[in-house]
């Protein structure tokens, strides 16, 4: 009985080491009831950097929303988001990603893989990407991303995603800077721990951002003088 009683004191102590730790006003955001308004996560002021999170009448997790300003010329944030071969490299839990299709010069469809929290299966999703270019009335270009799961076929043992949406508005400003506001939303399908879902929703956007913002920095996409994949300006609404 002892010995029963060590294995599971042992196993217990393991399981907690493996858990996230959370600092006390983690805990609060965690137990807070979330509403239809945005709610400050995290604010950032060094980096001009700030998170905020709700929960939308019919949706099972929350929706994110940042707001940044990038220290980066405009181009160079195009170049990172639209080199998606190299998602692999600065996104989210993200193990695979792959151009498959380009259904016009402002529209695309990319195939990702994304790690799954211990004990879960992983997750692949397919989004169609559609970028709307800057204008003379227009100075910010945006990208809209939404999941399209039914366009190729599951591949088990990984679980199709429900939705994976995303809103991105970037605006150069001044001095080489850029300032965006991304709101989006994911749903991984299948059976996901509210805890695990919603520890991603809160964590991934303030990564993620963090990982763009070193990726321009890189001089395969800060001095890169190749044309861009796909374009971010309508060059004859800006005549």
């Amino acid at each position: 009985m002892l010995k029963k009683l060590l294995v599971m004191a042992v196993s217990g102590g393991l399981l907690l080491s493996a858990l996230p730790s959370f600092a006390e006003d983690d805990l609060n955001e965690f137990r807070s009831q979330l509403n239809n308004e945005w709610q400050l996560v995290k604010n950032d002021r060094m980096r001009s950097l700030k998170t905020y999170a709700r929960l939308e009448d019919g949706k099972r997790y929350r929706s994110f929303k940042v707001e940044a300003v990038l220290d980066a010329p405009v181009e160079a944030v195009a170049r990172v988001l639209l080199d998606f071969d190299q998602y692999t490299r600065w996104f989210w839990k993200t193990r695979e990603s792959k151009l498959i299709r380009q259904g016009s010069p402002t529209e695309y469809y990319v195939y990702m893989v994304h790690d799954a929290p211990y004990g879960l299966p992983d997750r692949d999703t397919v989004i169609k990407g559609t970028i709307e270019p800057q204008t003379k009335n227009k100075r910010h270009v945006t990208l809209k991303v939404t999941a399209i799961p039914n366009m190729l076929p599951e591949k088990p043992p990984l679980v199709r995603m429900v939705a994976e949406e995303f809103n991105i508005k970037f605006t150069p400003i001044a001095d080489n800077k850029v300032e965006m506001t991304t709101e989006g939303y994911f749903d991984p399908g299948g059976v996901v721990p509210a805890w695990a879902a919603n520890f991603v929703q809160r964590s991934a956007p303030y990564a993620v951002m963090l990982a763009l913002q070193r990726m321009t920095e890189k001089d395969e996409y800060l001095k890169a003088k190749t044309p861009l994949p796909f374009p971010i300006y309508n060059f004859n609404d800006l005549k």
